[in-house]
């Protein structure tokens, strides 16, 4: 039995320049901090070997104390053995990033810039497929299936990719052949670029990140715990927890006259877990003005509780009646500037961006007007 686990997109030394600037720091030292993550899950399950499937740097530059420092973190964890993939975001092109790798590269970590086979156990050995721009133009993976390996060894393939492309050219030369293992003969093709967990057939999957950058796919992060019995056997596949920061998106549907705040508040994830959490609610379905007000001001309220919290209105309708026009004013300029935002928010010759601006502006107003109800 040969077990090993499974990484990739790590993106160390990512900037995440959208988000405020004390979140930055703590989400960047979240990604260093993961390498020590995966060596506990390592150990944990009894495996000595990792395969890092690319991107294991956010940009070909990385600074000279950050790569010191992720493959310091690295060599910490021997005798753990570290298989690292130049992905695409890291690629062979950078050529002043891995000659300073390799002068600084602990025993126990194996830089896999070179499509030839690497032993890393006693009949086990892996074919690694180096990214060598950030769109090679090839499937680099071919050349797995003419790599020659003793009878009974494991064939564990390591790349970095897609099997599917997104672009209109439907027929990019450099998109991996999702049969690959099938084609070479591998055990398990271990796949890095998704940052979600893809399984692509029995012997080969996407780990998807160790820790998520953003609510796209919605999972937490992890890494693959892959065991083979032995060649030709079919690999048993676990996911394990490795991430410090949860990147959630929950639907809050709301109805009518339904009391907004109540609704988002027991929605919330529980207390303990909020510091760590990057939380969207995406509202939807309909709410009168001053349920709208209420759901801004409890978000507003409960937003310093997370690492970070979005409220997404795109998809909740306003439903306002003249009584809540009343509140902000019975006549008179401000009754119709109430009007007017009332009839832009809901207006679908303009943009979403309009629309949002006078939905805002709307519920400011009304707001404000509760403020200074007598």
């Amino acid at each position: 039995m040969f077990r090993f686990l499974h990484s990739s997109d790590l993106h160390i030394g990512k900037r995440f320049g959208n988000l405020p600037e004390d979140l930055r720091g703590r989400l960047r030292e979240a990604r260093h901090g993961v390498l020590g993550r995966l060596a506990d899950q390592a150990r944990a399950n009894g495996t000595s070997t990792i395969l890092l499937a690319g991107d294991t740097f956010d940009t070909e530059t990385p600074t000279p104390a950050m790569l010191r420092q992720a493959l310091a973190e690295m060599g910490h964890h021997a005798p753990l053995r570290w298989i690292v993939l130049p992905g695409n975001h890291d690629s062979l092109l950078a050529d002043q990033l891995w000659e300073a790798a390799r002068g600084v590269v602990p025993d126990n970590v194996t830089l896999a810039l070179r499509a030839e086979p690497l032993t890393v156990a006693t009949g086990v050995v892996v074919l690694p497929a180096p990214c060598t721009t950030r769109r090679p133009g090839r499937d680099l993976t071919e050349w797995m299936s003419s790599a020659a390996t003793a009878d009974g060894t494991i064939r564990l393939g390591l790349a970095h990719g897609a099997i599917q492309d997104f672009s209109e050219d439907a027929a990019a030369s450099d998109v991996i052949a999702p049969d690959r293992a099938a084609r070479a003969g591998l055990d398990y093709l271990a796949l890095g670029d998704w940052h979600g967990q893809v399984t692509v057939n029995d012997r080969t999957r996407y780990s998807g990140t160790p820790e998520p950058d953003r609510f796209k796919h919605d999972k937490p992060g992890q890494a693959l715990l892959v065991s083979i019995a032995g060649s030709g056997s079919l690999p048993e596949i676990t996911p394990v927890d490795t991430a410090a920061f949860a990147w959630r998106t929950m639907p809050l549907h709301l109805l009518g006259d339904e009391d907004s705040a109540m609704a988002l508040d027991a929605l919330l994830p529980a207390a303990p877990l909020r510091r760590q959490t990057l939380l969207r609610i995406a509202a939807s379905g309909r709410t009168r003005l001053g349920g709208r007000t209420a759901l801004v001001a409890s978000a507003e309220t409960a937003s310093h509780d997370f690492a970070h919290f979005e409220l997404d209105e795109t998809d909740l309708a306003t439903d306002c009646e003249s009584d809540d026009l009343d509140l902000i004013d019975r006549a008179g300029a401000l009754r119709e500037a109430a009007q007017a935002l009332l009839t832009e928010s809901d207006d679908p010759a303009r943009s979403a961006v309009e629309r949002d601006i006078a939905r805002a502006a709307l519920v400011r107003l009304f707001s404000y007007a509760e403020a200074v109800e007598p």
